[in-house]
Formats: structure tokens, C-alpha cells, sequence
């Protein structure tokens, strides 16, 4: 499961707030595409949004309150409970 299927945020390409509030970028982090078997950032959207702050800066206030509040996230725990996180330092 992605975050946009978690949070129902619907800003996934073709999601239905896609058109009025734009497509979130984790969505199409095709670099991140297979992280922790997810679709683009799908399963690491924490890490995203801390490595391209300029383009999710609009973005932090519609799923989350802010980068500071990542760890404390309901998905974050799910994926961390479920899966074997990758690190990088």
C-alpha cells in the first residue's frame, strides 16, 4: 500500500484531487520506484519530501503538518512496522 491508498489523499496521477490541488510528487518519484516495494515514492514519501524541500513545500500542509512530523506519521509507522526500512545517511 502507497500513501496516496493510505491517506486517500487523492493526489495520486488520475486521483480524484489530482486536477483541483495537482499531482503529488511522491507519487511520480520514479527514482524511488521499488522502495520498500512501493510505487515511486509511494512507500518512502518521508524521504521525498526531505531530499526535494523546494517542490514539496507546497505539498507539506495537504497530508502532514511538516517534515517534523514524518516519524510521528500513522504511515510512517505502518511501513516501519511492516518493512525492513532502508537507511541512508
Amino acid at each position: 500500500m502507497n500513501c496516496w491508498e493510505f491517506k486517500k489523499c487523492g493526489r495520486e496521477p488520475n486521483g480524484q484531487n489530482s486536477s483541483l490541488y495537482g499531482v503529488c510528487p511522491v507519487s511520480t518519484a520514479s527514482n524511488a520506484d521499488g522502495i520498500h516495494n512501493g510505487k515511486n515514492g509511494g512507500r518512502c514519501c518521508w524521504a521525498i519530501i526531505t531530499t526535494e524541500p523546494s517542490e514539496m513545500e507546497k505539498n507539506l500542509g495537504f497530508c502532514c503538518g511538516g517534515l517534523s512530523e514524518c516519524i510521528q506519521c500513522d504511515f510512517y509507522q505502518h511501513v516501519k512496522e511492516s518493512t525492513e526500512l532502508v537507511i541512508a545517511v
